[in-house]
């Protein structure tokens, strides 16, 4: 289907109204989802989340909504949207800017847009059949990978490597050992630097639909390959590979599996 021209933007804005005043708020309570760690969800997701779901149901009634906070609404529609308010609540809450709006589209099952806004930065990066973008500061353009090929010249992204344990985290830490320069918790932002052509690869675990169901489209329609761990569609979630070109999510994939 066909989204409105400026729907994404207006999703966009509609979270930002939210997140933005909250941003480094003095006072701002964090909850723990978790009964064992640390999982935080402030109001500032909550709000952001109910904005978005407002919007959704206003301009497209029939279709279905998964969300962080709010759970699962209509889901038997082909057309599902795919909320996570605030990926990053973490750096959210340390006033940090690597944290985003996720929102994607699925139709029949797969991701067929989606967008992640930083309004902090004033950037969104949105992506449908058409094609992938970004807007914001030095002025929009089309989003494309950067054509690496080689490990030993890749940028790897991944938000800790104490989130791999066992033999995943020997198969992390050979991947590492692989590539010329590994950054830690983007969240988000890692797949939109891969997409913006600022990265390589990105290797995540344990991810839920929310986590990367926005982000597939973002990567792919900028030319690049995103999988799980064992090839299959990243709309299933779990763990997640990405990569700038086939060969280097190739090698990427042997090296990990190996």
């Amino acid at each position: 289907m066909k989204i409105e021209k400026d729907f994404m933007a207006r999703i966009a804005a509609a979270a930002a109204a939210e997140t933005l005043p909250r941003f480094r708020m003095s006072g701002l309570v964090s909850d723990n989802k978790r009964a064992v760690g640390f999982d935080p969800v402030t109001e500032a997701d909550r709000a952001a989340e109910q904005a978005i779901r407002a919007l959704i149901r206003e301009t497209y009634p029939d279709h279905g909504i998964v969300g962080e906070e709010f759970g699962v609404e209509n889901a038997d529609s082909r057309h599902v949207w795919v909320i996570d308010p605030i990926d990053g609540t973490r750096s959210f809450i340390c006033g940090i800017p690597l944290w985003g709006t996720l929102v994607g589209l699925l139709e029949g099952g797969e991701a067929v847009a989606g967008l992640m806004s930083q309004p902090f930065t004033g950037e969104l990066f949105h992506a449908d059949a058409d094609g992938a973008w970004y807007e914001g500061p030095g002025g929009a353009r089309r989003l494309a990978v950067r054509q690496t090929t080689d490990l030993a010249q890749a940028t790897l992204f991944t938000t800790a490597p104490a989130m791999f344990a066992g033999s995943a985290r020997v198969a992390y830490d050979r991947l590492e050992g692989a590539v010329r320069l590994a950054r830690y918790s983007a969240d988000c932002y890692a797949f939109a630097m891969l997409a913006a052509g600022n990265a390589d690869l990105v290797l995540e675990t344990g991810l839920n639909s929310y986590d990367i169901v926005a982000l597939v489209p973002i990567v792919e329609r900028a030319g690049g390959v995103i999988t799980t761990l064992d090839g299959g569609p990243a709309e299933k979630a779990g763990d997640i590979v990405a990569a700038a070109t086939p060969a280097l999510h190739r090698a990427a994939l042997d090296l990990l599996n190996g």
